[in-house]
Formats: C-alpha cells, structure tokens, sequence
C-alpha cells in the first residue's frame, strides 16, 4: 500500500481496504496525531465539493500536515490553457501526495502515471470515488456489525453515480443481494451488472423501490445529477423521480440506515434526517476518519 495511488477500488485488495477500515476505527479513537509533520499535500479539486474537500483536508490538518492547491479550476492555470499533464508535473515538485477531483474519467489514472508521488482519486467524472466507498464500506460495518451478506437498495441515478459504481465494486467480495431502484435513463450500466453476473452476485432491477424497502439492510440513495446531463429537458425528467420520506421507513427493518454521499436535493425530504435509520451525516463524519486512514497507510505512517 505504501507509495501506491488509489485511483479505483479495486487498486487495493480486499485485505488492504479492510485494513484501511481497521485503520479507520483507530483514527476514530484518536483523530489528532501528528504523523504528516513536514508532509504537505496538494488538494487539486477541478470540480466543485464539499465534503470530500474538507474532509480531506480536515484529514490532513488534525494529523499535522500542511495543505496546498485549489477549489476550483477557475482559480488555477487551466483558465490560460494550461494541460492537466503540465499542472500535475509542476505541482509533483512541491508535494507527498496529489489528492484530486476531475470532471473527466481516467484523469486520474493519468496524473498518477505521469508522476512519481501518489495519487488519491477523489472522483473522476462518472467513474470512481474509491475514498468514499471506504468510508461507505466503514459505515456499513459500524452500523450492521458486518459487511457479508447484506441487502442493498440502490436508489436514483445508477448510470452516472460514481460512487455506487465504486461501491457495487467493492461489496461485490462480500456476496450482497443488490436491488437497484432507477429510471429507464439512469440503470446501471451493463458493464457493472455484468462483473456481478461473473462473479454469481444476485441483483434485481425495478423503478419501484417500496417494495424493497422492508428488505433492505442500507438503503443508498443518490442525487440524479444535474451536472452530467448535456440536455436540460432530459434531467427535468427524471430529477424528482425518487423521494424518501419518513412515513415510507414504517416498513423497514429497525436496523436500516440511509446513506446518501451527498449533497443531496429532493431525494431525502428533511423529515427523514432525525429519524434514527438516517445516517447520512455521520457517514459523511466517517469520511475525515477513513481518509486519514487512507493518507496514514499511502505514507507508510502506519
């Protein structure tokens, strides 16, 4: 693991990532500890976020390390015509680790063979989000005592959420039931349901979620995202075709929990935030954990 980039889940093995998890819950513990002393690590974020941002340079503040980079694409050289090959082989030169967002697929695996530093992929377009899928993994275990044989409802934009595809990946070894809730527009791609199908994992496809509902072990909702859409109408369409509320959790198991990557829009109403099967927020609390975890073990901290 140390010195490795993690551009996809399936970078890591399936021990490695459990580690991370082990990892995780120790950082937990004690979140403040100094082991990036005289570490700086570059935040390249040429896609807008919140929480995978800050929780990534939360991260690295409570252990002690400096952070360089930037927010948004707007703020850096790529607005003078600047190559994404350029900015990662100048940046390379100052830092111990790129931490990187990119609107375009396979960005990351690219910068992360033009440089001799480690890559951490915080997304890249419809692609991967492995971080979150670690943290989403984490949250799983705490929450139901194990990660084998679950049953997850997978609910919204399934064609172009990246972290469901990254998710699906990773709990593939773990021999789930997955039902995927979604609009004709936005099923999961093929290439996905066929890795399942080689790999003997059940899964069921409807646009219907209530009847799952009492099934589900975590319900995984997803924000249908405006942003990958190139034809307003279409996103109009499909924008507020799932809507959870809290009158429908009535019917679930008493040890559900609702994990949404965030940020959300319509598809959670509010009412359902303080019921105790919503999860969400410390989910996304989980994320600062894991990524240290993450940092700490590229490193070779720990």
């Amino acid at each position: 693991m140390v010195n490795r980039s993690l551009i996809s889940i399936t970078d890591y093995s399936k021990e490695e990532y459990l580690r991370i998890l082990d990892l995780a819950a120790e950082f937990e513990k004690n979140p403040n500890q100094n082991l990036l002393t005289n570490k700086l690590i570059a935040t390249l974020f040429f896609e807008p976020s919140t929480r995978t941002r800050l929780s990534f340079e939360t991260a690295v503040q409570r252990l002690g390390g400096r952070i360089i980079g930037f927010a948004d694409a707007s703020s850096s050289s790529v607005t003078k015509g600047e190559t994404l090959k350029d900015t990662i082989k100048m940046v390379s030169n100052y830092v111990d680790m790129i931490i990187m967002r990119h609107p375009m697929e396979g960005a990351a695996r690219y910068a992360s063979e033009i440089t001799n530093i480690p890559v951490v992929n915080a997304g890249d377009g419809a692609n991967q989000h492995p971080s979150q899928t670690l943290l989403d993994l984490y949250s799983i275990r705490k929450t139901q005592g194990r990660l084998d044989g679950l049953n997850i409802l997978m609910i919204g934009d399934l064609k172009y959420g990246r972290t469901v595809h990254s998710l699906l990946m990773a709990m593939s070894d773990f021999n789930p039931t997955f039902y995927f809730i979604s609009p004709s527009e936005l099923q999961m791609p093929s290439g996905y349901k066929m890795l399942l199908d080689r790999q003997g994992i059940r899964y069921v496809e409807d646009r219907d979620f209530l009847p799952f509902l009492p099934k589900a072990d975590i319900i995984y909702m997803t924000r249908v995202q405006k942003e990958r859409f190139s034809d307003p109408f279409e996103y109009e369409k499909v924008k507020n075709v799932y809507v959870l509320k809290n009158a429908l959790l009535d019917s679930c198991k008493d040890t559900v929990k609702i994990l949404h990557p965030l940020p959300r829009v319509n598809e959670i109403d509010p009412d359902v935030d303080e019921n105790p099967k919503a999860y969400y927020f410390t989910q996304a609390l989980n994320g600062v954990y894991v990524r240290q975890a993450i940092i700490a073990s590229i490193l070779g901290l720990k």
